[in-house]
């Protein structure tokens, strides 16, 4: 028996795996902005579906690119990208008495025509603004490089119709 064993192993593949590796990281998928998908109940997402039509095509003058995965839950504006997700869970800070009291300098109430916010300052230093007194919650985070800007309300002014159309005042269960 004459086994063939070749003395030279091939390593061309290598080089190969490495480059696509290399090209794979550096691709524009990691510019696209992702956002976890809420998953409200069937009223709740009902709204959120009716949200999503009313959406504006730019928020803050940065156009529409939704994030990943795509659902009518969840859409972005720009990059780096405003997210918005519809049919979140209540922030705990809603229901804070630090916060009701105006004592948390990290998480403040107010309204931008006629839809009421509550504002939180993240980690990360970007901000967090959900919805108040609606019949769903709705989170716009706002990426650090434009908070940095200090006037996040453009892009609340931009949302606040499609809000006001979509989501009926009353309190989220």
């Amino acid at each position: 028996m004459n086994f063939f064993r070749p003395r030279h192993r091939t390593v061309l593949g290598l080089p190969a795996l490495a480059l696509l590796i290399v090209a794979t990281g550096c691709s524009s998928a990691d510019d696209e902005a992702a956002a976890a998908v809420p998953s409200p109940g069937t009223k709740v997402t009902k709204l959120c579906q009716n949200l999503d039509k009313a959406l504006p095509r730019k928020v803050d003058g940065l156009d529409r690119e939704d994030p990943e995965p795509r659902s009518a839950l969840t859409a972005g504006w720009g990059s780096p990208a405003i997210i918005l997700r519809c049919g979140v869970a209540r922030p705990p800070k809603m229901v804070d008495p630090k916060v009701a009291e105006g004592g948390d300098p990290d998480a403040v109430g107010g309204g931008v025509n006629g839809v009421g916010w509550l504002m939180e300052k993240q980690g990360d230093g970007s901000y967090r603004f959900t919805t108040t007194l609606r019949e769903a919650y709705v989170e716009v985070t706002l990426p650090k490089k434009l908070a940095e800007r200090g006037d996040s309300s453009g892009a609340l002014v931009d949302l606040a119709p499609a809000v006001k159309k979509a989501i009926p005042k009353g309190i989220a269960s």
